[in-house]
């Protein structure tokens, strides 16, 4: 070594090179939103309520049937919170539909075993509605995550067997002995929307609050993203997806409570396809089916496109088989479509 070389100072040491940063994560928060799925499908729902709004303009585009739609999405849209929350983890459930019919009818039979016609009555009914959700949930929660049978098939079974039990519970007949205090929710109009209109709402609001801006969304999401990654971390996977299935179950017995209000009966034939449009909805809204991406406000979103439909098909009077078709076609799409944006990040 030279005089020369030692004299220099020692050359500086070289960091490693950081990763290029995603070309989406360089462009403005704005411009990120408008490319987002919950922005396609806002588009897409402008135009099917133009498009109906165009075919029958005398009866799609009136407060009354605005009024309708809010009030029919009201009910899926409970659901559809909860199953945000399980799709993001990277679960999933077929049985909403199956539970919301079981806490109707047991909240029903208790109110008719009661005899009472007030508030008190209305009370213990909402509370066994809601614990008949809750063990639905929880039970699909344990079976997930301790027996280890796979969330399909644990669903799965979950639908006929509460359904089962619903049909046990009233011998097969719907129970239409509901309190006059529940019927007389169902006719107030605050702010000239339903209660059940309000009440999705805030399920929505405190539900997109949570998984947003919490631990326990963040969670969630890591959870969706990669369970083991989430497990290093010190997360309780099994605990937190069992949570997840128990707050599912919960959300549906507040819908079938939802229901028994709005129709003063339990409805046992008429909650078939809820399921299904529910899964649909919060797909739409962006949720991958994947795990570890979705957003509230999307499933929000994506709940009104099948409302929309439905809607629009009744009020032009098509049949209610072309419903169902156009529901499920719009499922296989969304699903595609999903797919489609999973390869595209997974190549970036």
């Amino acid at each position: 070594m030279s005089a020369a070389d030692a004299g220099a100072p020692p050359p500086p040491a070289q960091t490693p090179a950081r990763p290029a940063a995603p070309p989406s994560a360089s462009l403005p928060a704005w411009r990120r939103a408008l490319g987002s799925s919950p922005a396609y499908m806002f588009v897409v729902l402008l135009v099917l309520v133009a498009v109906f709004s165009l075919l029958a303009p005398e009866t799609f585009p009136t407060a009354a049937n605005g009024r309708n739609v809010l009030t029919d999405v009201a009910v899926l849209l409970v659901m559809a919170v909860g199953t945000t929350y399980v799709l993001v983890a990277g679960g999933f459930d077929l049985s909403q539909g199956s539970v919301l019919v079981f806490s109707g009818v047991a909240a029903a039979k208790t109110m008719e075993a009661l005899g009472g016609q007030g508030a008190g009555t209305v009370l213990v009914g909402v509370a066994v509605g809601l614990a008949a959700g809750t063990a639905w949930g929880l039970a699909n929660g344990l079976v997930i995550t301790r027996l280890g049978v796979p969330a399909l098939i644990t669903t799965l079974g979950s639908t006929g067997a509460a359904l089962g039990a619903a049909q046990l519970l009233s011998d097969g007949t719907d129970v239409r002995t509901v309190p006059d205090a529940l019927i007389s929710v169902a006719v107030q109009r605050p702010l000239t929307l339903s209660w059940l209109v309000w009440v999705a709402a805030l399920v929505a609001l405190v539900g997109g609050l949570v998984l947003a801006t919490t631990r326990y969304g963040r969670h969630t999401q890591l959870i969706g993203s990669n369970a083991e990654s989430a497990r290093r971390a010190g997360i309780a996977v099994d605990r937190h997806t069992a949570s997840l299935y128990v707050l599912n179950g919960a959300l549906a017995g507040l819908a079938g409570l939802m229901s028994l209000t709005r129709f003063a009966t339990t409805t046992i034939s008429g909650h078939t396809t809820d399921g299904l449009q529910v899964i649909t909805g919060v797909v739409l809204g962006g949720t991958s089916l994947f795990g570890g991406v979705g957003t509230v406000l999307g499933t929000v979103i994506g709940m009104f496109i099948p409302g929309v439909l439905n809607n629009g098909f009744v009020v032009l009077n098509v049949q209610a088989f072309w419903q169902q078709v156009a529901v499920g076609v719009v499922l296989v799409v969304a699903v595609y479509v999903d797919q489609l944006k999973r390869r595209r990040r997974n190549a970036a």
